[in-house]
């Protein structure tokens, strides 16, 4: 008889926890705290950029950072939308799906130019942007500039491609930065590339990222942008490390979603990342 409660006690405590987790709990890593997805929100009202990270072949993640999307513009801010998954060179494109002048047949091909990810994974976010017609942005850098990068070393790149790059990006890698890296796609490898030329191509990516989000927002200062990128480039030592070194000035939070052992709150730092969503 005992052993039958126990059991059903441990059971009603497992049923709680996902019962919570659905609901949306919340890691604050500044105190070490868990809070409420609204005690979340009021905080992120009050920053210039709010980076939200993802795994990107995870629908749940992409679930995640579209009801943080949708809490923000019910809160009736001017939200625009950054993207990792868009280079800047298919702005125009992006322009004309955030307007509802394109259809959706006509736009899926512009997102696979740009995105390997299904598209059935990220269409409710596109679709929420088009619907609500807020502004997306894309922030990354073309393809085969980085997967150059990638393979041969920043310095390989001709004037030509240099020129289709963001200024005053540098590229230089640090130790630092390198072991971030190690750390940071822990989980991914990097495919049995030169390990200096990944770090290259990964700071490019932060750097570009930042550039692009400083420049929209200096033309659109009433704008709060919402950065949907890969957990590495959303973690504090990514993209935001870059931005603080382009403009300390602009404010931001970083959140990630719960992963076992990678991301929790036994693993994770204010250093690293402000919130841990756990779903």
């Amino acid at each position: 008889m005992k052993k039958i409660l126990f059991f059903t006690i441990i059971c009603l405590i497992n049923f709680y926890s996902f019962a919570r987790a659905e609901q949306g709990q919340v890691f604050r890593t500044a105190d070490s705290k868990y809070i409420t997805f609204k005690e979340m929100l009021e905080d992120l009202k009050k920053v210039d950029v709010v980076f939200v990270g993802e795994v990107h072949d995870k629908e749940h993640h992409h679930k995640m950072q579209l009801n943080i999307i949708k809490a923000l513009v019910a809160e009736k801010l001017p939200v625009a939308i950054g993207l990792e998954m868009f280079n800047y060179e298919s702005q125009q494109e992006l322009d004309l799906w955030s307007s509802g002048s394109i259809n959706t047949d006509q736009f899926i091909p512009v997102y696979y130019k740009n995105w390997n990810f299904p598209w059935n994974i990220y269409d409710d976010i596109f679709i929420f942007i088009r619907d609500k017609r807020l502004p997306a942005i894309g922030l990354n850098v073309p393809a085969d500039i980085t997967k150059k990068v990638a393979t041969t070393g920043f310095a390989s790149l001709t004037k030509e491609e240099l020129k289709r790059l963001p200024p005053e990006i540098a590229c230089i890698v640090n130790e630092e930065y390198m072991q971030f890296i190690r750390r940071a796609y822990a989980m991914h490898g990097h495919g049995g590339k030169n390990f200096q030329f990944f770090c290259e191509a990964q700071l490019l990516w932060d750097q570009s990222m930042a550039y692009n989000i400083i420049e929209f927002l200096k033309k659109y200062p009433d704008k709060k942008m919402v950065v949907l990128a890969g957990n590495g480039h959303a973690w504090k030592r990514g993209i935001p490390a870059q931005l603080k070194h382009f403009n300390d000035k602009i404010n931001y939070r970083v959140i990630l979603p719960y992963i076992e052992k990678y991301i929790d709150p036994d693993a994770i730092k204010s250093g690293d990342v402000d919130y841990i969503l756990i779903y």
